[in-house]
């Protein structure tokens, strides 16, 4: 059996995200049967429908590489309540045109991880909300709202807290399956 393709898609940009780091060790926890890739969206131009005539570049690339894949996972910090700019950009080119959109019908699943108590929660919900629009089938459980994520790893950028280890590994391992689904 060929493992499933997923794009992991980050919604921090900072040299030293957090995000990055559990997306990193969530590829390490996962089971043979995904393959999952980080695909940047830092470089991706903001969307503006008047280019859809003729795309930049990095948009074409972008949609042609999300159409590999099998699945998407999001990790995403939380500003001011919701999710990242840098990955509601990707959502809106990746599904323009609308007839041509690369996410539709796509098994899709969200962590959420923030340095503070709540875990990014409010972010996770309203990625839930933009992911029905462009009709990824977010996994509905369990969650992952991973909090205190500065004490996460050792300055080796090793998940060395436990209970983190636990829940990602119940979580990718959830999504194995919600992908075969």
């Amino acid at each position: 059996m060929n493992a499933k393709k997923i794009a992991i898609l980050i919604g921090s940009l900072r040299t030293g995200s957090f995000n990055r780091k559990v997306a990193k060790a969530v590829i390490a926890l996962a089971p043979e049967t995904l393959a999952l890739e980080i695909v940047e969206i830092g470089q991706l131009q903001l969307y503006n429908q008047d280019l859809d005539v003729d795309p930049p570049k990095e948009w074409k690339e972008f949609r042609e590489k999300i159409r590999e894949f099998d699945g998407i996972l999001f990790f995403t910090p939380e500003y001011n309540r919701s999710f990242t700019a840098v990955l509601k950009n990707a959502l809106d080119i990746g599904s323009r045109p609308p007839a041509k959109s690369v996410w539709s019908g796509k098994p899709g699943g969200i962590v959420s991880v923030s340095p503070g108590r709540l875990g990014g929660f409010g972010a996770n919900h309203h990625l839930r909300q933009v992911l029905f629009g462009v009709n990824i089938h977010a996994m509905i459980q369990p969650e992952a709202y991973i909090s205190d994520a500065a004490g996460l790893f050792n300055e080796n950028e090793q998940l060395i807290d436990e209970h983190a280890r636990t829940l990602l590994t119940k979580f990718i391992n959830s999504f194995a399956e919600w992908v075969e689904r």
